[in-house]
């Protein structure tokens, strides 16, 4: 998540306070099954999470496409528009993600 928040924030996002901290939480997310790392998955996953940050939606520069938010429309993913460059706040390593080894396995494969 931390390396997600770098990336916004390089390309120009404001890291901010999330709405609600979760620690060791599951919620749903919304994802845009078009980003190569969300290939072959449903529109909707769980996804283990673990944060203080957050990148601020309205702050999401041009060069970033959210593709993954949660409920209440934190964004959960960036990909860049042009540079195979993407970032998750959510993580998918923990078990708490049951689609993550097929989102590690995406993202190894671009």
């Amino acid at each position: 998540c931390l390396g997600h928040q770098g990336i916004c924030e390089v390309y120009g996002s404001r890291i901010t306070y999330a709405r609600q901290l979760m620690h060791g939480k599951k919620s749903l997310l919304k994802i845009d099954t078009r980003c190569p790392i969300f290939h072959g998955l449903p529109s909707h996953i769980e996804a283990g999470r673990y944060h203080s940050l957050s990148a601020s939606a309205d702050t999401i520069p041009d060069d970033l496409q959210v593709v993954a938010e949660d409920h209440q429309g934190e964004v959960m993913a960036v990909q860049h528009k042009t540079f195979p460059v993407y970032g998750v706040q959510f993580h998918p390593e923990s078990i708490l993600t049951p689609t993550g080894s097929a989102i590690l396995q995406n993202f190894l494969t671009i």
